[in-house]
């Protein structure tokens, strides 16, 4: 019966809708994290009487045709790129992205990876790096002793070296923003690469041309909603629930089925 594998396709699509939400949900105290949401789309479908089909001579035409659906597909799991709320923290090397944009992060294999997390810390050579160690980029390095170290609007960093009463410019950061800020391919520790569907990076300061300022002292929180994940939580499982009835459904019709062909 066709029943049973249309209403098979709507629990595997529902069983992914929870362990996405489920996901979303583990990460509500993620710094930077962006929620994903699943989509679907239904499946092919059988012409059983096609509508338009003349039915006399006299050009007569079906209204509408008979169309048997065979279920649902997963699309994507595309993420939610909106802004989180910043949390104070009140520590130098915390940082916060109040707009658009990403951090630049070189990773030990080389490549540039991305990401909204700004929890950054110095490593035994001054540098500033990601809770991981991976150098933010361009690397901009704080040399020992350094005191009053501020990070303004536009990403310049400036310190005030050992001896001396007067800061010093110890660099800039660098944001990127991307066309398809969800074509980013996820990797986890907070990270992002760049991907043929999010487009090539545009590099840019803080604070200019779009590009969104930086908040010394303030951390980016996930942009979970609790509420609404506990209610799409329910959603999927009433669903799911709907369509193993369906399945046991259409497993007692064979069965009646069966016992009346006897």
């Amino acid at each position: 019966m066709r029943a049973l594998h249309t209403a098979a396709t709507g629990m595997m699509a529902q069983e992914l809708n929870v362990q996405v939400i489920s996901n979303n949900i583990a990460n509500m105290r993620t710094t930077g994290y962006k929620r994903q949401r699943a989509e679907f789309q239904d499946l092919l479908y059988e012409h059983v009487s096609r509508v338009g089909t003349q039915t006399s001579e006299q050009g007569n035409q079906l209204p509408a045709g008979i169309e048997l659906g065979s279920g649902v597909k997963t699309v994507g799991t595309p993420r939610i790129m909106t802004q989180g709320t910043l949390l104070q923290t009140g520590k130098d090397y915390d940082v916060a992205i109040r707009g658009e944009g990403f951090f630049k992060v070189l990773l030990p294999d080389g490549r540039t990876a991305y990401t909204r997390d700004g929890s950054f810390e110095l490593d035994s050579q001054g540098r500033l790096v990601t809770a991981q160690g991976n150098v933010v980029q361009p690397g901009i390095t704080i040399p020992q002793g350094s005191t009053g170290v501020t990070i303004n609007a536009q990403g310049q960093v400036s310190a005030t070296p050992v001896g001396t009463t007067t800061p010093t410019t110890l660099g800039q950061i660098q944001l990127s923003q991307f066309i398809n800020k969800a074509g980013l391919q996820g990797i986890g520790d907070n990270l992002y690469l760049e991907t043929p569907a999010s487009g090539a990076p545009t590099d840019g300061t803080p604070n200019t041309d779009g590009f969104g300022n930086l908040q010394q002292g303030n951390l980016e929180q996930a942009n979970v909603e609790a509420v609404s994940e506990i209610s799409d939580l329910i959603a999927a499982q009433r669903a799911y629930e709907m369509n193993a009835k369906v399945i046991g459904a259409a497993d007692q019709m064979l069965q009646a089925t069966s016992n009346l062909m006897r």
